[in-house]
């Protein structure tokens, strides 16, 4: 009975996608719609993203424009964005809110640079688990008598090839990030 890979390569694509959220929450001085994606206002007495009660768009390079469809909830707002602890300054005028994005500093930088390492550490540590599991798998397959030891010791490259690959991907992409939030 062969192994089938698949759900494997979807743990794999998952952290990348993963990876790929983290980094976008990631803060390089350049204004991104992205990074207020996990903030919640309260709306009516229930939180919400804030993309569901308002627009939010780029209105500079270091400036995002948010107005909400009701002009009540502009304080809410405020109050939300504050509370995620960003890192952005935010002021209220008569069209709703402008979310500015401050100059990094070198050492807020090395900082940046800091936690998008660990951010893909935390994908290469979420790969290994996922490949101790298959390891552990293909082993039980092999003990049941199911696959022949060839097999066994085939597949596990396989898999061994695949966490490389990933491991790869992750790699360039925190040299892409790391020259991004440097620059």
């Amino acid at each position: 009975m062969p192994y089938n890979q698949a759900n494997f390569k979807k743990q794999l694509a998952s952290a990348e996608e993963w990876l790929k959220k983290e980094f976008q929450q990631i803060r390089t001085g350049q204004a991104s719609p992205s990074i207020l994606d996990g903030v919640r206002a309260e709306s009516y007495g229930t939180p919400v993203p804030l993309k569901d009660i308002a627009s939010i768009m780029l209105e500079g390079a270091r400036t995002l424009r948010v107005s909400p469809w009701d002009k009540s909830q502009v304080k809410d707002i405020e109050k939300a964005i504050t509370a995620a602890n960003l890192g952005l300054s935010v002021v209220v005028d008569d069209q709703g809110l402008r979310v500015i994005f401050p100059e990094l500093t070198s050492d807020r930088r090395a900082d940046v640079v800091k936690i998008a390492k660990e951010k893909v550490e935390d994908a290469k540590k979420q790969v290994r688990r996922d490949r101790d599991v298959v390891v552990k798998e293909l082993q039980a397959q092999e003990k049941a008598g199911g696959t022949g030891k060839d097999e066994i010791f085939r597949l596990k490259g396989e898999v061994q090839k695949f966490v490389d690959e990933a491991n790869k991907k992750f790699d360039e992409m925190m040299v892409r990030k790391e020259k991004e939030i440097l620059n």
